[in-house]
């Protein structure tokens, strides 16, 4: 049986150029113009890549984003209009791709260099690599008197949220300052911070941008019966590492490791902080007799 010209034409008009869309289909640049680019994905007719799509990042022009007739991954955004055209996107693929890497980025508890691109209320926005990303207010690490005086700074951040689905982005430079804080404490470390606050179960003491916990049996080796009376928020403070928790991003403190003798904290705070440094001695043993 012969396959005549006439029976080839039949079988392309036969053939299923229906592109699906969100499909990947691969295609040849044709040629670039202000609006975007003609490619060839083997259908009847070309398929246009708008200049909107052509990355994540706005672009004002193809040169040095596309090659003449180089090859590239390309999803359907729009199927074949009436001429036959159909609609693609490089974007969108980045996007995917960007997504799926903070996602994984955010699990290994990555921290991320960013620029501050503008402010609201809440807080203020920053480019992760195109992406519009947000650090609420309490979470930028330092005060601000003015949000606007933040635009244009870089910040180190960590991930709180990662939502492609919302297209929600949401990162905390006081949780890259923990993280690395925390990669270069030890155990048995004298930390000088600041109390920053009391609870009924003991103080969280700020220091290099963090916080941790002196619970209030780790304050004197006597029992302490007024938090308040002892600690005074706002009031300088000398403790030692006892535990580091990087999991639970969590810090543990102790004073009373720096006694000479039970209550000593008590009656005297100012001169265990002042003698702090002589005091370390031998942490191990020390942290030894402290309750964890």
């Amino acid at each position: 049986m012969t396959f005549s010209a006439e029976d080839f034409a039949k079988a392309l008009e036969a053939h299923d150029y229906d592109f699906q869309v969100g499909s990947t289909v691969r295609g040849t640049v044709i040629s670039c113009a202000n609006d975007g680019a003609t490619i060839d994905i083997g259908g009847k007719s070309s398929a246009f890549l708008p200049i909107r799509e052509a990355a994540v990042r706005a672009v004002t022009s193809l040169e040095g984003v596309l090659e003449p007739g180089a090859e590239y991954s390309f999803q359907v955004i729009r199927d074949q209009d009436a001429d036959g055209q159909v609609l693609l996107s490089i974007r969108k693929l980045q996007l995917k791709r960007l997504w799926d890497k903070l996602a994984q980025q955010a699990d290994e508890g990555a921290v991320l260099d960013v620029k501050v691109t503008g402010y609201n209320k809440g807080g203020v926005t920053v480019d992760v690599e195109g992406l519009r990303g947000f650090v609420p207010r309490s979470h930028l690490g330092r005060t601000y008197e003015n949000l606007e005086e933040a635009v244009g700074q870089r910040l180190t951040v960590g991930f709180l949220e990662v939502n492609p689905a919302a297209n929600k982005l949401v990162m905390s430079a006081r949780i890259a300052a923990r993280s690395q804080v925390m990669s270069t404490l030890e155990l048995g470390q004298l930390i000088e911070g600041t109390v920053a606050s009391l609870k009924p179960f003991g103080a969280f003491v700020e220091f290099d941008g963090i916080s941790g916990l002196l619970h209030i049996k780790q304050i004197s080796k006597n029992y302490v019966e007024s938090l308040s009376a002892v600690l005074k928020v706002g009031q300088p403070i000398k403790a030692v590492v006892v535990g580091l928790d990087p999991d639970r991003n969590r810090i543990s403190l102790s004073t009373k490791v720096l006694e000479k003798y039970p209550g000593e904290l008590i009656k005297e705070s100012e001169a265990v902080f002042e003698d702090a440094e002589n005091r370390l001695g031998d942490i191990s043993r020390m942290l030894g007799d402290s309750e964890a």
